[in-house]
């Protein structure tokens, strides 16, 4: 058997009674859909069910999944220590995904911390189900720091777990959506906030997975979401199949949106192999980034392409424009993958003989040695786009008042911490901004003084 019923489910402990004490009355309909699901899963009666929560153990690399064979947890940090859990976890389930992630090159499994106890984004959604049916084995997947469509690859995974260890599944993705719906939310109001909500709403309500790997990173930042990963999974676990799709109920009443849906997935439907259709597109859009390419990105983009598939460096090819070959420049080069970045490495000041053998420098490093990211492998360079930034020398500024946020960029010094922050970037639309970020990436406290520098680029993209 596969997913038989996929549902995704908010985590506000405040809607279990013990904790809200009365304050769970103004998220009414959210509590009638939670316990339209805890019905229908009862009916159902399934053997395993499989959580996938954020708020567990999160590597950047790898998808941690129930260590041992028991879990158990509580809200005693939300002030009812007397409402606690015990789970037992399905360990043939566990073994089948971790099986099946090794021979796909996902990397999951149960390495790693091994006392990990339950988290509230599998309570509050347990809580729930208990109410009516507890007759079943957990699972539980934590999110990860790897792109959306490693989660996509890994709900597809889940999938054919269930269907190799013939359990009866039901798939819960435990995901609040934006926490800046309300200027007295617990994190303030953003334009995003209701943005992102809205575009979730539509989806959950139709089913058009697509459209999720169409929100872009820098809304999904602005939204302050913790549940576009885990809604990723579960699209990957319904992949290739018909999905009959219903919103049951939207609120954010407190700041933070709360979205329950049901999705019952069908007959297969080759029309909904999306990650297939999603990939051929990220291939045709870089390959359109390729065709406008000037010198610098393409230099940039062969030599990381000859360093992943040859395992050397490109020579300085005799065929570049003189300024690459005769002047130096600081250089960042950054990596982009279906509009996210994977990858940035650069140079305040020159450290090679020209900017041509900075970019090819920097491009590998941005590839390969940028340590927030995995190193880039070959099956990724043709979904690549590149973005090159020759900096100017930096110069020294009184303060504030002689930067310019979309012109300059600015360096921020003290002692020996200094950080940087490249102009004309998504997002940021302040001095302010723009100067706490540099100073957040130099771990540069607010206290601290601090000189300022500010330096003009050439960009190509």
């Amino acid at each position: 058997m596969a997913i038989e019923r996929a549902y995704t489910l908010p985590h506000p402990p405040i809607a279990v009674p013990a904790i809200g004490h009365g304050q769970e009355n103004g998220i009414a309909k959210t509590l009638l859909a939670f316990d339209e699901v805890a019905r229908e899963i009862e009916v159902l009666a399934p053997e395993t069910i499989v959580f996938v929560t954020p708020h567990n153990i999160n590597y950047a690399d790898y998808f941690h999944i129930s260590p041992g064979s028991f879990a158990s947890g509580d809200f005693a940090r939300f002030g009812a220590p007397g409402t606690n859990f015990e789970a037992l976890y399905d360990t043939e389930f566990v073994d089948e995904i971790s099986r099946l992630a090794e021979y796909g090159g996902i990397p999951a499994g149960s390495i790693g911390k091994r006392e990990a106890k339950l988290d509230h984004g599998v309570m509050v959604p347990m809580w729930f189900i208990n109410q009516r049916y507890s007759k079943y084995k957990t699972v539980r997947v934590s999110q990860s720091g790897m792109e959306p469509s490693a989660h996509y690859k890994l709900g597809q995974i889940i999938s054919e777990a269930a269907g190799k260890t013939g359990r009866k599944t039901v798939l819960i993705a435990s995901s609040d959506l934006s926490h800046k719906l309300k200027h007295d939310g617990p994190s303030g109001y953003s334009p995003e906030g209701p943005e992102f909500d809205k575009t979730i709403a539509e989806i959950l309500s139709s089913g058009d997975f697509l459209r999720l790997f169409e929100i872009s990173e820098s809304l999904r930042e602005g939204a302050a979401e913790c549940g576009y990963n885990s809604l990723m999974i579960l699209a990957g676990c319904l992949d290739g199949r018909k999905v009959e799709s219903r919103l049951l109920s939207y609120e954010g009443p407190f700041g933070v949106g709360y979205a329950i849906a049901a999705f019952v997935p069908g007959e297969s439907d080759e029309t909904r192999n999306i990650l297939e259709k999603t990939e051929e597109n990220s291939r045709k859009n870089a390959q359109k980034s390729r065709d406008t390419e000037d010198e610098y990105r393409t230099l940039a983009r062969r030599s990381l392409e000859h360093t992943v598939i040859n395992k050397g460096d490109l020579p300085v090819p005799d065929s570049l424009p003189d300024e690459m070959l005769t002047e130096k420049a600081g250089v960042f080069v950054s990596l982009h993958k279906d509009g996210l970045l994977r990858g940035c490495v650069g140079t305040i000041a020159p450290t090679t003989q020209n900017i041509a053998r900075e970019i090819i420098q920097n491009a590998v490093s941005a590839g390969l040695k940028d340590n927030r990211f995995n190193p880039i492998s070959a099956s990724e360079l043709p979904h690549l786009t590149y973005k090159v930034d020759v900096l100017s020398a930096p110069e020294t500024i009184s303060g504030p008042e002689d930067l310019d946020v979309k012109r300059y960029g600015v360096i921020v010094s003290s002692g020996y911490k200094r950080g940087l922050l490249l102009p004309n970037l998504d997002g940021i639309d302040t001095v302010e901004e723009q100067i706490s970020i540099a100073r957040k990436k130099a771990g540069i406290s607010g206290s601290e003084k601090v000189v300022l520098e500010r330096f003009e680029v050439i960009r190509h993209e």
